[in-house]
């Protein structure tokens, strides 16, 4: 099993992720780190305990991050157009039991790598500001992280956010800046292989049928989710598996083919949050450039949606 730290900003694909990894064996969960980004911290925190209870899997824990981001600015608005009001499609889910904890997100992840010294891996889909506060406090952890896997990025390809950047990185350019040129082995699992994956909207159907919970669930949440990618493109028949496939390359790194780059932060001007790369056998990270889509897809179905 691969000890995994979660961090997310629990939005609707962010959702979709925790479903995989809470269904994958090969994953031990030692906790989930919140931030902003899809919603608010508070709004990520709810929504994570929240369908940690409905996954059978409470027992993980919940840290909370710092509401600002890394250099101490408002985030911006969240992304209701997308997401929903509650992040999760406006889909419901009875109240968390259990209460998140007390010790900051960025504090958590310090003390965790140092307990799983270079047997850790850490799966963020949100921006890098978690991250970023851990290794400025303690910069030993760079050194005891066997891998960050981070869905983020647009190195060959337009942003979604702007022509130039990808959401998570957009929503903290600073932060992943810093935590680029940290020296922490990072692994990007960017627009540049996300955006050719595809969760079809028939799949909805099939999970209304399972009659679960958590089958009608997810199905209404993606509903949400796919309703709204159509309005800006009527040709997509579903929705994008951004966040399920950084869990997916924790599983098995066969999914995507990776090439080693040097990757930096544009953080000002229209081209703040654009992650430029250059080719370089010595790069900062390994970024993923193709993916074998039918195979992780099937994956993930046969995962996602299974019974608690």
């Amino acid at each position: 099993m691969k000890n995994i730290i979660l961090d997310v900003d629990t939005g609707i694909d962010d959702a979709l992720a925790l479903a995989y990894a809470v269904h994958s064996p090969e994953l031990n969960i030692l906790g989930v780190t919140t931030t902003f980004g899809n919603t608010s911290v508070s709004e990520a925190t709810r929504n994570t305990l929240q369908l940690l209870q409905l996954l059978g899997a409470e027992n993980i824990p919940v840290f909370h991050g710092v509401e600002e981001t890394f250099t101490g600015r408002k985030p911006a608005e969240k992304t209701t157009w997308i997401h929903g009001e509650n992040g999760l499609g406006n889909a419901q889910l009875p109240p968390a039991r259990k209460q998140v904890e007390n010790m900051k997100a960025h504090d958590f992840l310090i003390s965790t790598v140092h307990s799983y010294p270079n047997d850790i891996t850490i799966i963020t889909t949100a921006n890098q500001g978690n991250l970023a506060r851990a290794i400025q406090k303690d910069p030993e952890i760079v050194h005891l992280v066997e891998d960050v896997i981070l869905m983020g990025g647009a190195v060959t390809v337009q942003g979604n956010t702007t022509p130039y950047a990808e959401a998570n990185i957009y929503h903290d350019p600073e932060a992943a800046k810093f935590t680029f040129q940290s020296g922490i082995p990072m692994t990007l699992v960017g627009l540049d292989v996300t955006l050719k994956t595809l969760l079809k909207r028939s799949t909805l159907d099939d999970w209304r049928k399972k009659d679960t919970l958590l089958s009608h669930f997810l199905a209404n949440m993606c509903e949400f989710y796919m309703d709204a990618y159509a309005e800006r493109n009527s040709n997509l028949n579903g929705c994008a598996l951004h966040d399920p496939l950084a869990v997916g390359v924790a599983i098995d790194s066969s999914f995507v083919k990776m090439k080693t780059m040097s990757v930096h932060v544009i953080t000002e001007g229209k081209e703040k949050g654009q992650t430029v790369g250059k080719d370089n056998e010595d790069g900062n990270m390994k970024v993923c450039m193709d993916v074998d889509v039918q195979r992780f897809v099937d994956h993930f179905l046969s995962r996602v949606c299974l019974d608690s």
